[in-house]
């Protein structure tokens, strides 16, 4: 009904890829069952295609692959010259443990792969390994996210509601040149999820209430890879992450146009006055769509991994998670990431042959 209705006022929502193991055709077979908690939760069937489900297992399965649990790394170490990494160095157990290996992979997220880098300082790298260009942790980005709760009058029996996208506003619109960004539908929210920003005085009831009337939408807008943006550790070792927002005016205008839309599509009749709109910009915290911070190019004086995403300064050491991002654009990180993943691992599989 939304999207049919967005559809009649000129816009084109699209089906939302949502990464599940969903067959419609024969849904007595399928692993997904469409429940209320999809998004934000694990899920209990393992139906959605996420790391663990769709690489990790499946890998598991050969016997030339080995998962550590409880398992940090905390260190790599390099050769004399410092062209090669040489070891890895492992907590687990209370103990330290090494591992050697020809080709090292770090994907441990933007943040953590920068923080490595930057605690695997040596002699011959003093300010961070592969760190000759000054960039490793520079040009965090996270994405300007908000979520948005309309409230409708009228209950939203919707289950499984996370279907819909509209990019109509990504490149600009016509009050604005500049990109907007892109509007999706959340997955159902329930109470417990609303009772975490709620006042503690509002009764549980109440936020139950909230939740069966509410219409949810996740807003992505870019962020720019600003340099002083960046992840650095202090003298104990610990992340710093340092960020100041950017880019923000094209975010509120995405909210506006988001709002005018459930206007024009008669929506607001249904809908609780416009003040009660609840939505929350995500924290600094928020770091889900992380990217940056290890960012790829062909000169080694402004990025810290080459177009394969193996480091300058090193032989032997790739970075194949959203690090290598030098800019953030307006969707999810995760499809890329995984696209570049498997290119890179081409280009490796190549070098060992």
């Amino acid at each position: 009904e939304l999207a049919d209705d967005l559809r009649r006022i000129g816009n084109t929502p699209f089906p939302l890829p949502v990464g599940i193991m969903l067959n419609e055709a024969q849904p007595h077979l399928s692993p997904c069952i469409r429940c209320d908690t999809c998004d934000g939760f694990p899920c209990m069937v393992n139906a959605k295609a996420d790391a663990h489900v769709v690489c990790v297992e499946p890998a598991l399965a050969h016997d030339n692959v080995t998962l550590l649990t409880d398992s940090k790394v905390i260190f790599l170490e390099t050769s004399p010259d410092g062209r090669s990494v040489t070891g890895v160095v492992v907590e687990r157990g209370g103990q330290q443990e090494t591992y050697s290996a020809d080709v090292v992979v770090v994907s441990c997220g933007a943040v953590n792969s920068a923080a490595l880098l930057l605690r695997s300082a040596g002699d011959k790298h003093p300010n961070g390994l592969a760190n000759s260009s000054g960039m490793v942790g520079r040009h965090y980005m996270a994405h300007n996210n908000s979520a948005l709760m309309a409230l409708s009058l009228r209950p939203n029996p919707t289950v499984f509601q996370k279907t819909i996208g509209i990019n109509d506003f990504y490149f600009g619109s016509d009050d604005w040149k500049y990109p907007l960004g892109h509007i999706q539908m959340l997955g159902k929210s329930n109470a417990d999820m609303l009772r975490d920003s709620a006042p503690r005085l509002v009764p549980g009831r109440a936020l139950e209430e909230m939740a069966s009337h509410s219409l949810d939408f996740w807003l992505t807008s870019e962020d720019l890879p600003l340099p002083g943006n960046r992840v650095t550790v202090n003298r104990s070792g610990q992340i710093v992450l340092r960020y100041k927002n950017n880019n923000t005016e094209g975010h509120k205008r995405l909210v506006k146009k988001l709002r005018g839309m459930l206007k024009e599509i008669g929506a607001e009749n249904h809908l609780i006055p416009s003040s009660l709109y609840m939505g929350k910009k995500i924290p600094l915290a928020g770091v889900a769509h992380q990217n940056g911070t290890l960012r790829f190019g062909s000169d080694p004086k402004d990025s810290v991994l080459d177009l394969n995403c193996k480091a300058h300064d090193m032989d032997n050491l790739y970075v194949v998670d959203s690090s290598f991002f030098v800019s953030s654009s307006a969707v999810n990180p995760t499809l890329t990431i995984a696209a570049n993943a498997l290119r890179v691992g081409g280009h490796i599989l190549e070098r060992m042959r």
